[in-house]
């Protein structure tokens, strides 16, 4: 289910720019006399009707606190505080007005949040991670990432992927080292996870095994962790190493964690597109 906040105004075309322009949000629908603005899953719709309705407070949220900094830097003529930690709702925030009056607040959590991305955020937003918080992922956070993952498709609806969780320091460490600096992530994260598939269960064991894998670092990062795919651990050494039977196929064994750095996203190709004749 989603929702719509409305806000009557005075200056249609202008207040809608200044959220497009300034906030970075984008127009996900015009009517007759409305636009309504999109930012992630946040839904906001303003209405040409006489007097605008300036009450309240509207709050964008944020990953980081660099992320906050950035959006004052850029509305620092509008700011009407600077960004500062506050210790009651363990929050890094700060506050503005936008053309209209309206307040508005612009934040970052301090401490895990419930999952919230839409769909084409958590694919835009996904990356992959290298370096890790020191603080572990506890159990019940770990059990509902992989209670989501049971979602995954699979050949013939086998479901014949599973996970091997891996704690263990010195494990951690000499996975890290099974490939150099490809493996090297899975020593700056608290634990690791592989993904594999039985092909006892499957004749599909390879896609299975890549599809659940993909399904798990997906979950993860709606969750706020980070992870970052290590190919080429399919090997003997590993899967002693991992106690998983040498038949089986792993998918990857990916660092898991609270993510340290937020890289920006590569340059992307153009989607090249062809048809059959």
């Amino acid at each position: 289910m989603s929702g719509i906040l409305f806000c009557r105004t005075a200056n249609l075309e202008a207040v809608s720019r200044f959220y497009t322009e300034r906030i970075g949000m984008e127009v996900w629908l015009r009517q007759p006399d409305v636009v309504i603005l999109k930012h992630g899953n946040f839904l906001l719709g303003l209405h040409q009707k006489g007097e605008p309705d300036t009450g309240g407070l509207i709050t964008f949220f944020y990953p980081t606190h660099s992320e906050v900094d950035a959006v004052h830097r850029d509305l620092h003529e509008l700011a009407t505080t600077r960004p500062e930690h506050n210790g009651a709702y363990h929050i890094y925030h700060f506050f503005a007005r936008d053309p209209e009056g309206r307040a508005l607040e612009f934040q970052s959590f301090e401490s895990p949040v419930p999952p919230h991305m839409g769909g084409e955020e958590l694919i835009r937003s996904r990356r992959s991670v290298r370096r890790f918080e020191p603080r572990p992922v506890d159990g019940p956070m770990l059990e509902r990432v992989l209670a989501a993952c049971v979602c995954a498709p699979s050949a013939r609806n086998s479901q014949a992927w599973h996970y091997v969780i891996v704690r263990d320091r010195q494990k951690l460490e000499t996975l890290a080292r099974m490939r150099g600096d490809s493996s090297a992530p899975i020593a700056a994260a608290p634990m690791a996870v592989a993904i594999c598939a039985d092909p006892q269960g499957t004749s599909r064991a390879a896609e299975d095994g890549c599809i659940a894998a993909y399904h798990f670092l997906l979950v993860a990062w709606l969750h706020g962790l980070g992870t970052c795919w290590i190919g080429g651990m399919d090997c003997e050494d590993v899967k002693d190493i991992l106690g998983i039977p040498r038949e089986h196929y792993v998918a990857t064994i990916t660092p898991l964690g609270f993510p340290a750095e937020r890289p920006e996203m590569r340059p992307r190709r153009p989607i090249r597109v062809s048809s059959a004749a």
